[in-house]
Order: structure tokens, then sequence, then C-alpha cells
């Protein structure tokens, strides 16, 4: 029977690529962000058709209209924790909560200053080939 069985939807949440997407538990008590939202961050916008304004409206328009107390589960962290809240990301995350406005997030990730990462080039086009090595 149907009623047995769960279901996880797929939110559009481009920004960090173009192609990013969130997955959402029937029950709005879990979401799976990827690289769209990290634990007090977010992935970065420079790269593989990237965005800021599209990260910004993603993220307010597809996660953060989820109840507060759905758990989050980013794709990584870089300091070994391994979920956090709706609510707590829009009360305190330094990008993207505390109200800031799409302005002000887009001028913070422009100033990131990250490093170019070290095998952008080779991994973003096999990426764009599915995971195919080019091979010449």
């Amino acid at each position: 029977a149907c009623e047995d069985y769960s279901f996880i939807t797929v939110r559009s949440t481009p920004g960090h690529t173009e192609g990013c997407v969130s997955y959402v538990t029937e029950d709005e008590a879990i979401v799976f962000t990827g690289d769209t939202l990290l634990i007090q961050g977010c992935g970065r916008t420079d790269f593989q058709g990237g965005s800021a304004s599209m990260l910004y409206d993603s993220v307010h328009s597809q996660l953060f209209t989820l109840p507060d107390e759905c758990t989050v589960y980013p794709a990584h962290d870089y300091k070994g924790r391994f979920s956090t809240i709706i609510g707590v990301e829009k009360e305190s995350n330094p990008r993207l909560g505390k109200n800031k406005t799409k302005e002000e997030f887009i001028e913070i990730m422009a100033n990131l200053n990250l490093s170019y990462p070290k095998k952008i080039d080779v991994a973003v086009p096999a990426n764009m080939r599915c995971g195919v090595p080019d091979v010449e």
C-alpha cells in the first residue's frame, strides 16, 4: 500500500553550481542540502555556473521556508560537524542568516578571496561528462 512509503521531494537550489538540488523528506523534518547550505556557511559561487544571487534566492525560497526544526545534512563540514537545523542557520549563518539582504550576501561572496581549487580544471569537465575522463 502506498501509505506505507515515504517520499523525498527534490528542490532546485542552484547557486553553488547551476545544477544543485536539495532533497526534502515528505514531512519536512530533514533536508539534504549538498553544498548549497552548509553549517554556518554555504558553497562558493565563483565557478561552474555559480551565482551568489541565485544561491541567495535558492536558500531563502527553498530552504529557509522549511520548518525551523528541520534538520539540515550538508554534503560536508570542515569542522567535523554532521548537521544543523534551519532555525539556527536562519538566525546565525554568517553569510545567509541574520536577515542579510541579497546585496550584503553578494558582497560577502565577492570578497571571500578563496584560492582557486587545485583540480578544478580537471574535475569540472569530468563532472560535465558525468565522470567520464577526457581521452584524447
